[in-house]
């Protein structure tokens, strides 16, 4: 089999030499490929792996990501944040191209793809993965990222006070692309304008996913608990806060751009609020900051893809879509603040 930026033979001979047995690959699957990062499912020595690396096109910092993810998730071992554990890493893109590493498969479904029966047919089971959500954000908060190791993995002295000039600076940089008339996106600046004047009071160092929706999650297949969150290229030390508001910005109540589930039972967005409030001390007082900063957030750097396809260098669609993405976010940032 012909795996797009996975040499086989590669892979077979630095699995030996790591120590992980001499064993044969068999049965590789890719999971997703593409565009995307690779992620490859295989047999080996009588259980199965999965190999993550970057897309074949890799990004400038795509292994500088890869070196990131894998660190992350091998500090998380001995914690209660559900996450794929960790089984080994190259950090050298000499080897094999990029750089990559390995983990044990998750037993679970991604909600966004659609409902098993146990859950598409009771509505407690959809309403407590709802909350589950919360619960899986608690406990990535709860972890001492110093303790762990990442104390140097971000950046979070005057986090707060940072971020709409990171963001803005972002967007205006897509002037770069060719063909991008610039942005057209109702309200940026007047969102921008009130995060910076209505800055949280406090903002406590914490880890933070960057992206947690319910497609960057797996669910166990009999039982509504969050198995794994899964892509971890934006995590960062920030403000653990901004995990919530990201979850509350795309929650799917057909009001936003909310990740598609077909779970007509979930819970509201408030019952979120107060589930996350019984399984942290973060106090919630500013909560509305870290919502807004979540639409804001989320719209621009969404709008870097529609910057791109004005320059050829993704679908036309895609960029159209996403573009519309940002729109109804800044709008919803814009009716938060009203």
């Amino acid at each position: 089999m012909q795996v797009p930026g996975v040499d086989l033979d590669v892979l077979t001979a630095w699995m030996r030499g790591h120590g992980l047995g001499d064993g044969t690959i068999d049965d590789p699957r890719l999971i997703t490929g593409g565009t995307q990062n690779v992620l490859l499912r295989f047999g080996w020595c009588g259980r199965d792996l999965v190999l993550r690396r970057p897309p074949v096109h890799k990004r400038p910092n795509s292994d500088e990501t890869m070196r990131r993810e894998a660190r992350v998730l091998g500090a998380l071992a001995e914690s209660a944040v559900p996450h794929p554990a960790l089984v080994m890493a190259e950090p050298d893109p000499e080897v094999m191209g990029a750089a990559f590493y390995l983990m044990e498969p998750v037993d679970g479904f991604n909600p966004s793809l659609g409902l098993p029966s146990a859950f598409a047919d009771d509505p407690a089971m959809q309403h407590e993965m709802g909350l589950a959500m919360a619960d899986a954000i608690a406990a990535l908060a709860a972890v001492d990222h110093v303790a762990v190791g990442l104390a140097d993995l971000g950046k979070p002295e005057r986090w707060a006070e940072r971020q709409v000039s990171r963001w803005r600076s972002q967007l205006d940089g897509y002037s770069q692309f060719d063909g991008y008339p610039g942005p057209d996106i109702p309200g940026v600046d007047e969102v921008g304008a009130w995060l910076e004047a209505h800055l949280p009071s406090s903002s406590r160092p914490g880890l933070m996913h960057g992206d947690f929706h319910f497609a960057n999650v797996l669910i166990a297949p009999d039982r509504p608990v969050v198995a794994a969150i899964v892509d971890w290229e934006l995590v960062t030390v920030g403000d653990s806060l901004l995990d919530l508001g990201h979850l509350l910005a795309t929650w799917p109540d057909h009001s936003s751009i909310g990740v598609s589930v077909d779970a007509p039972s979930l819970p509201t967005k408030g019952e979120v609020v107060e589930r996350y409030a019984s399984r942290s001390d973060r106090p919630l007082h500013d909560l509305q900051w870290y919502h807004v900063l979540a639409c804001y957030r989320l719209g621009l750097i969404l709008e870097g893809t529609h910057a791109r396809a004005c320059a050829g260098m993704a679908p036309k669609e895609t960029g159209d879509q996403l573009h519309a993405h940002t729109v109804s976010l800044l709008q919803q940032a814009l009716d938060l603040i009203a």
